[in-house]
């Protein structure tokens, strides 16, 4: 797909989900790549795309966190073209819009990660929101999969760094509240950055003075981070009962427990939880293997695990539809919960939810179809309409 927006048209839905509720029968109409109208009945005047019955319309789903897809790493290969690949892979699962992620790494990496995000932002590739940065300012007691040897701690000119896409797209910056010295959220806060809490062994102290500075989010909630204790709260504890923090979370059946999904679900609401995946480079490479490396160490997927030699989880092979099926058939959530947190909530949490994470006039044409088992079945972006054969 091109940053050219697909031809005007309606499209017409059974079910229409807006991003909170489901409406029921319901008519887009789309113009110029935006959505220009929602109607009970298709309008004269333009093509008209009527969806097989059962099909739900609903936004395009939005991934904050997205490692790898198509067959690549962003880590391997920092640069516009993998980005494309990426987001390409991605869309299959119903995402159209992603921060392509990168884990910890040196900093001359860094910078090119964010040249090349920078560089397919200002070239109009679609779906492209930003870039996160997952590391390297992280706890070497909760690296999880992330290489030691790549985490660093704060130096100067590192927050000048980490937030150099500036004002051309969304920066969120994953790290360990106690690696990050007093007042370097607040500053990577007032250079426009999103920040999170992850990879953290912090008791909870550290957490709660780094939200006092702005941070606002807590990264795969309940993966590599300090749990809930009967005394100490832990990164866990903070991030469930703290009304400030959106957090992210990796539904897969692997990463997270049904029990502790539900209960991320009850406390957090779908108000302040998202969905995200975590992704790998599997997801949609159409070489398919149960192999591939990882800064020198073999990871490998049996089904939809990913693993490391230790057996430690490497990221996953999830998509945000595998995601939002598995909140809602085992995860306490109800399908508008699910699907809430899989696309208006994380645009609401980096601000964009006038334009992306709803069907709404005024807003992107980014829609995504499903069937009645969840299975994308195709996806609208910027009003390019590209359905799968049935």
């Amino acid at each position: 797909m091109s940053d050219t927006p697909g031809p005007d048209r309606v499209i017409a839905a059974e079910r229409v989900f807006d991003g909170e509720v489901f409406l029921g029968a319901r008519a887009v109409v789309v113009r110029g790549g935006q959505i220009a109208d929602l109607t009970a009945q298709p309008p004269p005047g333009l093509p008209l795309v009527r969806l097989p019955p059962g099909t739900i319309l609903a936004p395009g789903f939005v991934d904050l966190q997205v490692n790898g897809g198509g067959g690549v790493l962003l880590n391997d290969d920092p640069t516009p073209a993998a980005i494309a690949r990426i987001a390409a892979a991605h869309r299959s699962g119903g995402t159209t819009a992603l921060l392509p992620t990168l884990i910890s790494d040196h900093r001359p990496v860094i910078r090119a990660a964010i040249a090349a995000v920078a560089e397919a932002i200002a070239a109009g590739m679609p779906g492209i929101l930003g870039i996160h940065l997952e590391g390297p300012f992280l706890s070497p007691r909760r690296p999880g999969i992330h290489d030691p040897a790549r985490l660093a701690a704060f130096e100067p000119g590192d927050v000048e760094l980490l937030t150099g896409l500036g004002s051309r797209g969304i920066t969120l910056i994953t790290l360990a509240p106690e690696i990050a010295p007093p007042g370097t959220v607040s500053a990577l806060v007032a250079r426009g950055a999103r920040v999170s809490a992850g990879h953290t062994a912090d008791d909870g102290t550290a957490f709660r003075a780094a939200l006092d500075e702005g941070l606002s989010g807590a990264t795969h909630l309940f993966n590599a981070m300090s749990q809930l204790g009967p005394r100490e709260a832990g990164a866990v504890g903070i991030a469930l009962t703290d009304p400030r923090v959106f957090a992210g979370i990796i539904a897969d059946g692997h990463h997270v427990g049904d029990t502790a999904l539900a209960i991320a679900r009850r406390l957090k609401g779908p108000e302040r939880l998202m969905l995200v995946t975590d992704a790998m480079s599997p997801v949609g490479d159409p070489r398919g293997g149960t192999r591939f490396t990882l800064f020198g160490r073999t990871i490998t997927r049996e089904g939809d695990r990913l693993t490391g030699p230790d057996g430690t989880l490497a990221g996953s092979a999830l998509t945000m539809a595998g995601a939002v099926r598995h909140m809602a058939s085992r995860g306490g959530a109800s399908l508008e919960e699910a699907m809430t947190m899989a696309s208006l909530t994380p645009a609401r949490w980096l601000g964009l939810d006038h334009r992306i994470g709803r069907i709404a006039p005024g807003c992107a044409a980014d829609l995504v179809v499903l069937d009645a088992d969840l299975a994308v079945r195709g996806t609208c972006l910027r009003g390019d309409l590209e359905l799968q054969a049935a």
